[in-house]
């Protein structure tokens, strides 16, 4: 086979055509697309490091954060429990001195309940021991006992101060009407006498007595002369030894209250 010089040169010129009009029209702008196309995944990548750069701070600055938070939840809740557990321990402490001064209002309240009480069933005991004493004493009146009431009189009226004596002998003589008395029982000549010479050895002078009977009195005698009265009764007697008993039991919660403190 022959070989036209002529085709081949025009074939290679060709050849040569193509390659030039491909690169001029085909690899350049396939080339800067390529380029621009790694420009943008490159300032992508960068963007993507930028925004995991802030990312990753802005979870450490969330970390710290919330460390920090719980530091002072921690914080708090510490404090807040110390503070309950004092106002609980307050609250007990105020709950147990209510409780002892409740306590001991209440045991004073009961004491003194009970006292009353007691001083209560004593006198009223003591009343109705006496009004007994005294019903036995008017039952049982005979002259054996109306001889012991004259003998108390008379004894009552020597036993007289030296100033009620000097008190009843004025008021005797500033007025000498009858001195008046009065007894329970019939006073027979012989008492009448003894009580007569009784008050002259006060006075000096022998009085003028009315005897009268009083039956109010029990198993007793009053002497009156010009208003001055001396008397002796049972009952006289009986409420004496009542005020005492009275006072005795009046005064002895004391002393045991002054014992126990």
């Amino acid at each position: 086979m022959e070989i036209n010089g002529f085709i081949v040169a025009a074939q290679i010129i060709n050849f040569l055509i193509l390659v030039w009009l491909l690169k001029k029209f085909l690899y350049k702008p396939i080339l800067k697309a390529v380029e621009e196309r790694e420009k943008k995944i490159v300032a992508r990548l960068k963007e993507a490091e930028a925004i995991k750069a802030e990312a990753e701070k802005e979870q450490a600055e969330f970390i710290q954060k919330n460390e920090a938070f719980e530091q002072e939840k921690q914080a708090l809740m510490s404090a807040f429990t110390t503070e309950t557990n004092e106002k609980r321990q307050q609250l007990l402490e105020e709950a147990r001195h209510d409780a002892e001064v409740l306590r001991d209002n209440l045991k004073a309240v009961l004491a003194e309940a009970q006292e009353s009480l007691s001083r209560e069933i004593r006198q009223k005991a003591q009343e109705e021991i006496f009004a007994i004493a005294r019903k036995v004493f008017t039952e049982l009146a005979s002259t054996e006992l109306e001889e012991q009431a004259v003998a108390a009189f008379i004894r009552k009226i020597n036993s007289l101060s030296g100033e009620e004596k000097e008190q009843f002998n004025a008021l005797f003589k500033e007025n000498c009407q009858p001195v008046k008395v009065h007894s329970a029982f019939l006073l027979n000549e012989k008492q009448q006498t003894e009580i007569v010479n009784a008050v002259s050895q006060i006075t000096g002078i022998r009085p003028q007595c009315h005897f009268e009977t009083s039956p109010h009195l029990v198993s007793g005698i009053e002497l009156i002369a010009n208003g001055h009265k001396i008397d002796w009764s049972i009952d006289e007697y009986l409420h004496s030894l009542q005020s005492a008993i009275t006072e005795t039991i009046k005064a002895k919660p004391e002393a045991d209250k002054d014992a126990e403190e």
